[in-house]
């Protein structure tokens, strides 16, 4: 029953994958935010750039105008007949060799000393002093006579009292020349991160492609919803086990089936309390068809097989059916089936006696007819008498007359211990019937089985009676016994010593008996050779738990 990789029904219905495969969005929206990303990223550095260059300039300018006001030159010449012809060439060299746009020494008054445009000397300077006046610091950016800059002014102290004022600007147009001189190692790294991104995207891109096998997002979620969907309807137990032999899936059937604990998915099967004989099933390569399998409480059909994808074996892959109560139905229709032949083998037999007796009266030996007709009376009758007496189930009374019949025909003697007694609702009759038919059964074939000379009669015994909370039943046989070491295998599932019955039943019977007193809360021991000595507890409760 192997899973191959062939499309089938359900796949074809879905689909095939469409143009935007799971593996193509997510690409394409990892290229999108990588995009984003790098952009967002490259604006970041751009502003960041920007706000470090005017900085930079404030504190470039602020470091060049402190060291002109305490030039001790300058202080004189502010407070000489003519700053402008002292300073001008002064500050002109000092702009020059420093790279910023002016350098401006004034009065209290804010009049231009100095200033790179000669025609602006004189007037008064456009910008803010008073902090400076002060004794502070004023940084800005504001425009002046050369456009927008950014602009530092700082007093020239003597003796610790103002005399003049330094201010010290850079353009901004300058400083933007200054970042913009940066946007080519921005823009490459900026395209080595995109790379990367990309490359890193297409490797994720390709995984998912791999692990989705290129569907689309709609073909993915309905695949689920379809699977999820037959995995709770079907009405079949399905698992799937690994190579590992882990229990990979299990549907609500299989864990029905099984009793499997919520967290069974993902654990060992060997450790799932499962029967030895299912686990190995469960467990090994072989392929499995029909098999009967017994657990503590079903008799279960298994089949199982490899489960492949294009060729490459992914695990096994398991269905279980629940044939316990017809198992249990089939053994009821065995034990009719056998006591319908044994009324037909009575009634030939009866009529042979018929035929006996009527010949004696016509021979003119009536009372020899008489002897020989009370007598197989009185064998029967005393059959009869003893079971009813003995046991108040009627369903159970019935399974034994029957057996009895049937073990007359195959020339068993089977007998009722004296003092046996069966009381009523015990148990479920069903359950009952399944235990002492299927003791008998097998205690018949087992005296029938026997190799060696023919002995002149063979024995099956029953036995019942009433221990305190228990009501015991015993079934008992002269014939060989189980096998040394046997006990244990008498109640696995497929142990039998006889052949393989055409309905493909045989070693069914001992398991379902197992089966059934563990169910009810009883116990079942074995003894023997000489001959196997079956004896079943039930507790007086046991209806009420078999009922169910």
């Amino acid at each position: 029953m192997p899973l191959s990789s062939p499309p089938g029904p359900l796949t074809r219905a879905l689909g095939a994958p469409g143009r935007w495969s799971v593996a193509g969005q997510t690409f394409a929206l990892q290229v999108i935010v990588a995009v984003l990303v790098v952009a967002a990223g490259l604006a970041g550095a751009f502003v960041q750039a920007q706000r470090a260059g005017d900085q930079e300039a404030l504190a470039r300018a602020l470091a060049v105008a402190r060291t002109v006001a305490a030039t001790p030159d300058v202080i004189t010449a502010v407070q000489g007949p003519d700053p402008t012809q002292a300073l001008q060439a002064y500050a002109l060299r000092v702009q020059q060799q420093s790279q910023t746009d002016f350098v401006v020494v004034m009065s209290r008054d804010a009049i231009r000393y100095t200033h790179p445009d000669p025609t602006q000397i004189g007037k008064k300077f456009i910008g803010h002093t008073e902090d400076a006046l002060a004794g502070g610091v004023v940084e800005e950016d504001y425009t002046g006579t050369l456009g927008p800059s950014a602009r530092v002014v700082v007093p020239v102290t003597d003796r610790g009292r103002v005399v003049a004022l330094v201010s010290v600007g850079i353009r901004k147009s300058a400083v933007g020349e200054r970042v913009r001189a940066q946007l080519p190692g921005l823009l490459l790294a900026g395209v080595v991160a995109a790379v990367l991104s990309g490359l890193g995207t297409a490797l994720v891109a390709r995984r998912i492609r791999r692990q989705t096998h290129g569907l689309g997002e709609q073909q993915l979620r309905e695949m689920y919803e379809y699977y999820d969907a037959v995995l709770h309807a079907v009405t079949e137990g399905l698992i799937i086990t690994d190579l590992d032999g882990r229990l990979r899936l299990a549907n609500d059937e299989a864990g029905r089936l099984l009793s499997l604990p919520p967290d069974a998915v993902g654990r060992p099967v060997s450790e799932l309390g499962l029967a030895a004989p299912l686990v190995a099933a469960l467990t090994d390569d072989a392929t499995h068809e029909d098999e009967l399998h017994v657990t503590a409480a079903r008799v279960l059909v298994l089949n199982r097989g490899p489960a492949r994808w294009k060729g490459r074996l992914l695990g096994h892959v398991a269905t279980l059916r629940d044939r316990t109560d017809l198992e249990a139905l089939t053994g009821e229709l065995d034990s009719a089936r056998g006591l319908t032949e044994a009324l037909r083998s009575q009634a030939h037999e009866s009529a042979n006696r018929l035929h006996t007796i009527v010949s004696l009266i016509e021979l003119g030996h009536a009372d020899r007819a008489i002897a020989f007709a009370t007598d197989e009376l009185q064998v029967s009758q005393l059959l009869t008498d003893r079971v009813v007496g003995s046991v108040d189930e009627p369903a159970l009374t019935a399974v034994l007359l029957g057996k009895a019949a049937e073990a007359h025909e195959r020339g068993i003697a089977f007998g009722i211990e004296p003092g046996a007694h069966w009381p009523r609702d015990v148990a479920p009759t069903r359950d009952v019937v399944t235990i002492v038919g299927n003791l008998i059964d097998n205690a018949l074939d087992a005296v029938a089985a026997e190799g060696g000379p023919p002995r002149p009669e063979r024995h099956v015994t029953f036995d019942s009676w009433v221990d305190e909370a228990y009501a015991v039943l015993e079934v008992s046989d002269d014939g060989p016994g189980l096998p040394p070491g046997g006990v244990e295998e008498a109640f696995r599932r497929g142990w039998s010593t006889k052949e393989q019955g055409s309905a493909g039943r045989r070693g069914i019977g001992l398991a379902l008996v197992s089966q059934t007193v563990e169910r009810l809360g009883g116990t079942l021991e074995v003894h023997g050779p000489p001959g196997a000595t079956f004896t079943v507890r039930l507790p007086a409760g046991a209806r009420g738990e078999g009922d169910g």
